[in-house]
């Protein structure tokens, strides 16, 4: 029997990292998708050395040809998407009255313009076969905001936004949508912030402690089953308590 097909777009960050291993661990076929070819070739040999065997496939997440053409790719050599994962997502900090419209663009077309590219290209197809699950990754800061994050905050309260509109749309037709809106994760990024603002951070956390990437890829294999097909246009908040609504 074929293997369902799940495209991770970041897959080769932190927690797209834990991601591609867990569904790849539950028996999908994974391919994760890439902005830097060097990068993503190395990772992939790590993958492969802890047992792992993981196809990559570059797309420009800000341009839809881009990635149209990393959909047919994926498509003519592993079959149709019916899991798609949008995880690929960048920051560009500011206060508001600091922040340049280039900073303001970069990160609405990575986090947001990019959720439609992706679901666009898959939908046709998700349609055809009457079958799919789309999991957008936002943010805590998408749920209560952030100084200093205002193109990062609306994009990512803008995905959720899309998962409930394209839900409606697509409930009856085998298809759900949700959103998983983790809190702060020890990835690279987080690890890099100096001790004592770190420390702080993780004080403000109930449960004591950042959250892994294996924390959210458990959500996300959870949503991407057949079994969680009543569950759709959901936001899953996965924060250690540190903000609950």
């Amino acid at each position: 029997m074929q293997k369902q097909v799940a495209w991770v777009t970041g897959g080769t960050g932190g927690i797209g990292t834990g991601i591609c291993k867990a569904l790849a661990d539950a028996g999908y076929q994974v391919v994760a998708g890439y902005s830097n070819e060097e990068k993503a070739k190395a990772w992939q040999q790590e993958q492969k050395a802890a047992g792992y065997d993981i196809a990559i496939s570059y797309a420009d997440v800000t341009d839809f040809d881009s990635v149209r053409k990393s959909y047919a790719e994926i498509a003519e050599q592993f079959g149709t998407v019916s899991v798609l994962v949008n995880n690929a997502g960048i920051t560009a900090d500011g206060m508001l009255k600091k922040l340049d419209f280039e900073k303001w663009q970069a990160v609405i077309k990575t986090n947001l313009d990019s959720v439609f590219n992706t679901s666009k290209s898959c939908l046709d197809a998700m349609l055809e076969q009457q079958y799919g699950r789309i999991i957008n990754i936002s943010s805590i800061n998408g749920e209560k905001g952030q100084m200093g994050q205002t193109n990062y905050s609306a994009a990512k309260a803008g995905m959720h936004g899309f998962t409930k509109a394209l839900a409606q749309e697509t409930a009856r037709k085998g298809i759900t949508v949700n959103t998983i809106s983790p809190g702060y994760i020890a990835t690279d990024m987080i690890m890099k912030i100096k001790e004592d603002v770190r420390e702080g951070i993780k004080a403000q956390i109930p449960v004591g402690r950042f959250g892994e990437p294996e924390d959210i890829a458990r959500i996300v294999v959870f949503l991407a089953d057949e079994a969680s097909s009543f569950i759709t246009g959901a936001n899953i908040s996965a924060n250690g308590g540190q903000f609950m609504h």
